[in-house]
């Protein structure tokens, strides 16, 4: 279950000129705020908008005359789907592609874009994987797993050999884990040349499957999962991929939702990188204090495919857990004047009001007073504090 040398030479060979070789690029926030030298594979910039089209493209290549005419179907939250869909319009090949019902509707469009009759079913990716092998045994239709199948792990190891190529001093690589293709992947053309090299998987802490899977030597399903990085919220790792990571990856560790949305904002302001929250995992660890980096250290960014509303959420999520937004519930004299009064000092603390919202029946209100809950924009945790400070200095809130 282990590629070889070989298989990895032949796979680079095959995908020359069909996928993109992305830029790696150097991180001078990254690097300050880890200590080491950091740069970025940029697979955010890959066809499609993630890695994906290189396992995807592989597989279906290798299809027989007689399954490429039963065409191919695909299971995907977005990524793998727009893969598939990209893969089987460009080799003439037609594609059905599950998805979650709750899948992003600009992944969905794309997919079809691409060519693929796309289908909601289930929850979760699991649950699609499901309809779709059922739609492969009664069709014949050749299911295109995303990442439990050498070919798959054999496109993917395309990353870590441009890695190698681009960055030939690097230490250490982290790479966002789901389902595990992408970093078994990696660990193996690693390994063939540079053991050397430290590789490191992230996942989501709130849908874990590997740390578990890991100590129990087998591939345990997630008990449940939760997270806005929905391309790599997978319940169970691979089989190929875990005999991969087993054998090959130095490390795996998980990040919070709070670090996913402040790398994802990270990217966006000081990066000028459009990345989706699983893309951004492996930077959520780098600057999280999750990993003890030396050295020279490439983080990789498996995608970018992110839908605006999420975007919108998540910089909103990530400006608070960054410090940037801040929402209060204060008491203030129902009398003309007593907003104001609370207004005057956020401005004179230099916080600027987003919005306000009155209440004159909760619970422990005098008579004459009045709640608003605030939410003003500050310029980090200190300035929070001094805001917090002055408002309860001044009687605005409450103890306790």
């Amino acid at each position: 279950m282990l590629l070889t040398p070989a298989d990895i030479e032949k796979a680079t060979t095959e995908l020359s000129g069909v996928v993109r070789r992305t830029p790696m690029v150097a991180s001078r926030v990254l690097s300050e705020r880890s200590g080491a030298d950091v740069w970025l594979k940029c697979e955010n910039l890959q066809r499609t908008g993630s890695f994906k089209p290189r396992g995807a493209y592989l597989r279906i290549s290798r299809l027989t005359a007689e399954e490429r005419v039963r065409g191919v179907v695909a299971a995907s939250a977005g990524n793998h789907a727009q893969g598939v869909a990209w893969s089987a319009t460009e080799l003439g090949l037609t594609a059905r592609v599950y998805m979650p019902t709750g899948a992003s509707l600009p992944k969905i469009a794309a997919t079809k874009a691409y060519g693929a009759e796309v289908v909601l079913a289930g929850e979760t990716v699991d649950d699609a994987l499901v309809e779709a092998q059922r739609y492969a045994d009664q069709t014949g239709a050749v299911l295109i797993h995303p990442f439990d199948h050498l070919d798959i792990v054999a496109g993917q190891a395309t990353v870590g050999i441009e890695i190698l190529e681009q960055m030939p001093d690097v230490t250490t690589i982290v790479v966002p884990l789901g389902g595990g293709g992408l970093l078994a992947g990696v660990a193996a053309a690693v390994q063939a040349s540079r053991p050397d090299v430290r590789v490191i998987g992230v996942q989501a802490a709130q849908a874990a499957a590997w740390p578990t899977s890991l100590a129990a030597t087998r591939p345990v399903p997630a008990a449940s999962m939760n997270t806005m990085a929905d391309g790599i919220a997978v319940a169970r790792p691979g089989d190929v991929p875990f005999a991969h990571v087993t054998e090959y990856v130095d490390e795996v560790v998980t990040v919070s939702e709070e670090e996913l949305s402040t790398a994802l904002l990270l990217m966006l302001e000081r990066a000028k990188m459009v990345v989706e929250p699983a893309g951004a995992a492996g930077v959520a660890a780098a600057v999280g204090g999750t990993l003890d980096l030396s050295g020279k250290v490439c983080v990789v960014l498996s995608g970018g495919n992110i839908d605006p509303l999420l975007l919108r959420h998540v910089t909103t999520h990530g400006l608070t857990a960054a410090g940037r937004f801040l929402t209060f519930t204060a008491t203030v004299s129902d009398r003309p004047g007593g907003l104001l009064a609370l207004l005057e000092l956020l401005r004179d603390l230099g916080a600027s009001v987003i919005d306000i919202v009155h209440s004159r029946v909760a619970d422990d209100l005098y008579l004459g007073e009045v709640q608003v809950t605030v939410s003003v924009e500050t310029r980090g945790p200190d300035h929070q504090q001094d805001v917090r400070r002055a408002l309860s200095e001044a009687g605005f809130l409450r103890a306790g």
